[in-house]
């Protein structure tokens, strides 16, 4: 075995034994995309291939147990904790793209796309409608310890 290849599985072993995750399922905070402050933690969960992300908590003081008042159809007037906002992803590529995100603070529903930044440390999570241009990214960071 040369130096490199001893170096190389080093690594990988050692990502591996310090349960580094690089996927996108999780949990996450996110933050305020005006003031920066933490916002909420939110779960993303994979079933046969597909993402689905549900709303865990909320650090917004004023609204400790939000409702989706601007949502329309079933989730109107909803428990925003718990809810699912994120839904139908599919990997392509390194992403996961082709599904919606919610966003229960307007009740409007984008077309989204997900992708790991920064080994796993990072979720860049993008919201649009119609093309990918016309959109904004967020930049959740993975809770500490969560898998």
């Amino acid at each position: 075995m040369t130096f490199r290849t001893a170096l190389i599985t080093t690594l990988v072993a050692a990502s591996v034994l310090a349960g580094t995750p690089t996927g996108p399922v999780g949990r996450w905070k996110t933050y305020d995309d005006k003031t920066g402050a933490l916002h909420g933690l939110v779960e993303i969960t994979e079933e046969n291939g597909v993402l689905k992300g549900r709303i865990l908590k909320s650090y917004d003081p004023l609204k400790p147990n939000p409702t989706c008042d601007l949502c329309e159809g079933e989730r109107k007037g909803q428990p925003v904790l718990g809810m699912v906002f994120l839904w139908g992803l599919t990997r392509q590529g390194e992403e996961f793209q082709g599904g919606y995100i919610l966003d229960p603070d307007n009740g409007k529903v984008y077309r989204a796309k997900v992708r790991v930044d920064e080994g796993g440390r990072k979720l860049l999570v993008r919201g649009f409608i119609g093309i990918s241009l016309l959109g904004r990214t967020q930049t959740w960071v993975r809770e500490e310890g969560a898998p």
